[in-house]
């Protein structure tokens, strides 16, 4: 017995120390592990008694010396082959043979040259990861780092995500000071927050801006395919790109990514990509150097004032389905077009976009519920998730006519004929009636109907033929709403707007 209970505290002890290794690997000479090793909350800062200006200052004085030796100014180099131009270069192609150019007059025999880049980054573990924008480190041939205490490192791209314009880098050091990284769900507007990077240049490392939360969850930004992002007003410049945003307790909460400026300077409008979505695509990156994303196979679109008086909705509840694609999770659950996804989860559906990225960050093969408004009435679905693949969308290209329309409706709509179908570049299709010209100063171009649209259906009746078509709208006047379903590019849109 004595014997037999030293077994299994040997067993035990092994256990426990086999649970708390780390497994690393060498790649390319960087080490990396299996597992980031994020740091924990040690600061308090957030609890700092203010009783005096002079302790007011203190209190971010702290907060920026616990975040910045955190932050690192980033370096990028990029050679690209300079095109060389001969007087000849504007006289066409005939010359190119005599003289061996390509492409408008350039002599394939162009030099090199380096282009640089500069941005920022933060280190999020001790063994040198650093996150910091794709935009900073894409197609570079050459990273490295300047640190805190001005050590020069060269560091590896361990992986980027354009579609939510973050990247991950290494350096092979030990012992770096990773920043905390907080909770973004929990940031709420109004809040303090730093911003550190380098703005404008070295010369400029690890300047300390400061401001508030001005909004969240911002979307249709045009930065990204998932958006979600922290607006603030502390100030950011290029090069701040890639640097952190700290709360009062000098947490991650935000990665520094872009302004929106009509000069190109700081405006008071900063956009930063959330902690808790940047932590996700961090996390993956390293476990398995891409991205997994999950798909329902619909297009989404938010209810707006008249689509919600056209559905008898709530506007700015729920998400409107438009098309569902063959085979994808959607149409095998039973989702279709007309359906409003109102709850996700138990939680209500605030927009599309919030739909959209929930979503994605659900891993392949999860099982979700979903509420949706379907005519009049609710209907429960589940729906079992698959990885999301990259398909290109038809480019449909289009023509606006520029001629005014005399009609009620600010478009005219006719029979998809062959040479219709032509002119608009469009399959030919008999039954189909498409939308060939419009009046710009129309709602329905305000709403943002445009030629080269077919007509599926109006005020939810289908639409097969012209003559179908002329009966559904022939009754309508100056100020009625119209509710129109359309074809465009392969997907299916809803419009509804007072003609």
């Amino acid at each position: 017995m004595k014997y037999l209970l030293l077994v299994f505290a040997g067993v035990a002890v092994g256990a426990l120390i086999f649970s708390n290794l780390e497994f690393n690997v060498s790649f390319n000479g960087t080490s990396l592990s299996s597992k980031p090793n994020f740091a924990t909350a040690t600061n308090n800062i957030e609890n700092y008694p203010i009783q005096s200006l002079k302790s007011f200052n203190e209190a971010f004085v702290q907060i920026a010396e616990s975040a910045t030796p955190s932050v690192v100014t980033i370096f990028t180099e990029k050679t690209v082959n300079q095109r060389i131009f001969s007087p000849f270069s504007f006289f066409g192609s005939p010359f190119d043979d005599m003289f061996g150019m390509q492409g408008g007059g350039a002599l394939n025999n162009g030099r090199k040259e380096v282009q640089r880049g500069l941005g920022s980054g933060v280190i999020v573990t001790d063994d040198g990861y650093i996150l910091t924008n794709n935009h900073v480190i894409d197609g570079a041939d050459v990273v490295y780092v300047r640190t805190s205490d001005n050590r020069k490192i060269d560091a590896k791209v361990i992986g980027a995500d354009p579609k939510t314009d973050i990247a991950v880098i290494k350096v092979n050091v030990k012992g770096l000071k990773p920043i905390t990284i907080g909770d973004s769900d929990k940031l709420r507007v109004g809040e303090w927050v730093i911003a550190i990077g380098s703005p404008l240049g070295e010369n400029l490392a690890r300047t300390v801006t400061q401001g508030i939360v001005s909004a969240k969850g911002r979307a249709n930004v045009g930065l990204a395919d998932y958006e979600d992002f922290i607006q603030t007003d502390a100030a950011i410049n290029p090069g701040n790109s890639g640097g952190p945003l700290v709360n009062i307790n000098g947490e991650l909460v935000g990665v520094n990514t872009a302004i929106a400026s009509r000069t190109g300077g700081f405006e008071g409008i900063g956009f930063a990509v959330p902690s808790n979505m940047a932590k996700t695509v961090l996390t993956s990156l390293i476990n398995t150097g891409k991205v997994t994303r999950s798909y329902l196979g619909v297009t989404l679109q938010d209810i707006d004032d008249n689509l919600a008086k056209a559905m008898h909705l709530k506007a700015g509840e729920g998400a409107l389905v438009g098309t569902v694609v063959e085979g994808s999770p959607a149409a095998k659950s039973g989702l279709k077009t007309g359906d409003v996804i109102i709850d996700y989860n138990g939680v209500k559906v605030a927009s599309s976009v919030s739909l959209r990225n929930a979503i994605a960050s659900q891993a392949p093969g999860s099982t979700i519920n979903l509420r949706v408004f379907r005519d009049g009435s609710e209907k429960n679905f589940t729906v079992r998730l698959e990885e999301q693949v990259v398909a290109k969308v038809a480019d449909a290209s289009r023509t606006e006519a520029g001629e005014a329309v005399s009609t009620v409706l600010g478009f005219r709509a006719e029979e998809l004929t062959a040479e219709i179908a032509r002119k608009l570049k469009l399959k030919p299709s008999a039954g189909k009636v498409v939308i060939t010209a419009m009046t710009p100063s129309s709602n329905a171009y305000g709403a943002g109907l445009r030629p080269g649209d077919l007509i599926l259906s109006v005020n939810k009746q289908a639409v097969t033929s012209l003559a179908e078509y002329g009966t559904l709208v022939k009754n309508l006047k100056k100020g009625d709403l119209l509710f129109l379903l359309v074809e465009r590019g392969g997907s299916k849109i809803y419009f509804a707007f007072n003609v």
